[in-house]
């Protein structure tokens, strides 16, 4: 991917504790990322959020939520992000949970892996 200048970013809506095959269901996606050798996934844990069923999940000090949002960010070329959908789209079925998914034209303006060693 790294003389591409132009991809797409797919982003995943989901909660913490959405689960597929006894695992959270983020980790199972990252896993199906790699495996389909896409450039990288990232997860982020949000601290806020409502949507389809209008509850409000939240981060507080007093009143902890058991089911944070979560959203995995994949970036790769449109082929490869395509593939992955159909890939994944058994698994979102097996855990049967709200998802929301949304794709958007991205630039990439550097693609660089770390340094093994910077020393």
């Amino acid at each position: 991917m790294k003389d591409v200048t132009s991809a797409k970013l797919l982003r995943i809506h989901i909660g913490e504790l959405d689960r597929v095959r006894h695992q959270p269901l983020f980790e199972v996606l990252v896993g199906e990322a790699r495996a389909a050798g896409l450039s990288g996934a990232t997860v982020l844990r949000g601290i806020e959020s409502f949507g389809a069923s209008s509850v409000v999940h939240r981060a507080r000090v007093i009143e902890l939520s058991e089911d944070l949002p979560i959203v995995v960010e994949i970036v790769d070329t449109e082929d490869k992000v395509r593939a992955f959908l159909e890939r994944i789209d058994p698994l979102l079925d097996e855990a049967g949970c709200g998802v929301l998914m949304t794709m958007e034209k991205v630039e990439i303006l550097r693609w660089a892996p770390r340094r093994k060693n910077p020393r």
